[in-house]
């Protein structure tokens, strides 16, 4: 292959040059988005469902503008810095690959040198510029960028699930976002790529935006799409896949499954939703996952759990519980101490994960496989089935999930992928 048609393949074909590389599902329509990230010329905004490679495409787009315009100067945003190195990395993968190392010799007839090669810069023996400056910088969304100035900044995910139930943090991806502006030099453009997340967040100030949902791309199948329905909220899948924005459905758990078997939690695992003032309940759940069921024992209490401690202690030896999960957070492990000294396990974790994403994602995902013994509490079951985005009261819903998320991460390492 000669310069002439390396150069062409490139900037005609860049999906396939994605095929080469090892991403083989991207189609067609990806070579459009890669063919707009790197040539095209005003702001730009990609909304696409989660799941259809966007990423991947920037990291490709990336790897093609330091390789065909070695003198642009390019700055890539994610909501971390965390994010920000998983990308960067990838594009030094690509640029170091075989194949773009053989389009790179039939262009410019050298071998290609990373010059810089950190966790957030790249730069190579391609540019000329005398500036110094690294052709790619990744930056963190909460990072400093005052003083820079770019020739294409790119944005990736720079909205995020914080943004959906903050506005703090939708007011202040804003303020990044309209910062871009001021380091965007003379003729630059910046190209956005993100899942919208809410109807008020930064991506109602951006420029040029065109939806791709899960319907249109043709990436996920019927099967595929059904089954993401059953493991997420309506609004949750709305948003993250059809791209749109709907008001919070008034239950998610619907139609609890009940079984006469009470024996069926015996010897499983406990976790306690404390209340702590007049207006929290007391949760107390034991979950035993049998032939890919999980059923289900909950008490529910409208007490502070100090008066609940010899009813647990009662409930969880009766069950002949295992260990009991605790949360740290709340009363920095005193109820721990008080349960141990009455014969319980107890383990203490802390608390980080936003509440509505671990019932929406953890409770959810299980929610067909899950059957709550007779004994259960009315009240325990009747919270979860009445829990909404905006509830009040959530302690049956939490405790179960966290248990859940319990269950999920022990199915995690008993299969290696801790």
């Amino acid at each position: 292959m000669n310069r002439k048609e390396a150069v062409n393949f490139l900037i005609t074909k860049p999906y396939k040059l994605g095929h080469l590389l090892g991403f083989k599902k991207l189609t067609e329509l990806h070579n459009e988005w890669i063919l707009d990230m790197v040539r095209g010329k005003d702001d730009s905004t990609l909304e696409a469902h989660r799941g259809s490679y966007k990423t991947t495409c920037v990291s490709i787009s990336l790897a093609l503008i330091i390789t065909l315009l070695p003198n642009v100067r390019t700055m890539f945003m994610r909501k971390t810095d965390t994010d920000v190195k998983e990308i960067i990395k990838q594009v030094q993968k690509i640029l170091k690959s075989e194949v773009m190392q053989y389009f790179i010799n039939a262009i410019y007839g050298i071998e290609l040198q990373l010059t810089v090669e950190s966790a957030t810069e790249i730069s190579t023996n391609l540019s000329s510029d005398i500036k110094g400056t690294s052709q790619l910088i990744g930056i963190g969304s909460g990072s400093s960028i005052t003083g820079k100035h770019f020739d294409r900044i790119f944005t990736d995910d720079i909205i995020n699930v914080t943004d959906r139930y903050s506005k703090a943090e939708r007011e202040n991806t804003k303020i990044v976002y309209q910062e871009l502006e001021n380091i965007k030099n003379a003729g630059g453009r910046i190209f956005n790529t993100l899942t919208p997340w809410h109807p008020d967040d930064a991506s109602i100030i951006m420029s040029n935006i065109k939806k791709y949902d899960c319907y249109t791309t043709g990436l996920l199948s019927k099967d595929e799409i059904e089954s993401k329905k059953k493991k997420m909220t309506p609004s949750l899948f709305a948003a993250n896949y059809e791209l749109k924005h709907i008001a919070s459905e008034n239950v998610i758990f619907q139609n609890p499954q009940f079984t006469d078997e009470i024996y069926r939690v015996d010897q499983g695992i406990g976790h306690i939703d404390a209340g702590y003032n007049g207006e929290d309940s007391t949760a107390f759940t034991i979950a035993k996952q049998y032939n890919g069921k999980i059923y289900v024992f909950g008490k529910l209490w409208n007490e502070n759990v100090i008066n609940c401690e010899d009813k647990i202690v009662q409930f969880a030896k009766a069950k002949m519980c295992g260990k009991i999960h605790n949360e740290y957070n709340a009363d920095k492990g005193f109820l721990a101490k008080d349960l141990e000294a009455k014969g319980l396990r107890i383990e203490l974790y802390h608390e980080s994960q936003n509440k509505y994403i671990k019932i929406a994602s953890y409770l959810k995902a299980e929610w067909e496989n899950v059957i709550f013994t007779k004994d259960t509490d009315e009240a325990y079951i009747q919270q979860i089935c009445e829990y909404t985005e905006e509830a009040e009261h959530d302690d049956a819903p939490d405790s179960l999930a966290s248990l859940m998320r319990v269950l999920y991460d022990k199915k995690i390492k008993r299969f290696g992928f801790d």
